[in-house]
């Protein structure tokens, strides 16, 4: 299963000056950014509760953060001064991220069989 999410969007509510259908999509992309990091932090903290029912996008990701999954994430930076703040702020997220272990994967046995071919 190979799952991709988007989550361009996400930026400072204040910065974009967003209104209407517009507003409310940055609001909840913003809700599942940060119920991500409250998840990647839980893991990373090895806590008995991994607050995965906190948004629809964690609770989707559930079997992708743990197990035999493998996770990666894409963040953008962008080049200009106006974007450093955001910039830094996904390099922040990014370093969450990658200071959690989530498990090491396990190779699938259909894996195994086919290399015997």
């Amino acid at each position: 299963v190979l799952n991709l999410i988007d989550l361009a969007g996400s930026e400072r509510l204040s910065k974009s000056g967003a209104t209407g259908d517009r507003l409310k999509e940055t609001q909840a992309i913003n809700k599942s950014l940060s119920s991500l990091g409250d998840v990647f932090a839980a893991i990373a903290n090895k806590d008995n509760h991994v607050p995965f029912r906190n948004s629809k996008l964690t609770y989707l990701l559930q079997p992708c953060l743990g197990g035999d999954a493998k996770t990666l994430m894409f963040i953008n930076v962008a080049p200009v001064a106006e974007s450093a703040q955001e910039s830094l702020c996904s390099l922040r997220f990014a370093a969450k991220v990658n200071a959690c272990e989530i498990g090491l994967p396990k190779r699938q046995s259909s894996l195994k069989r086919l290399e015997a071919m």
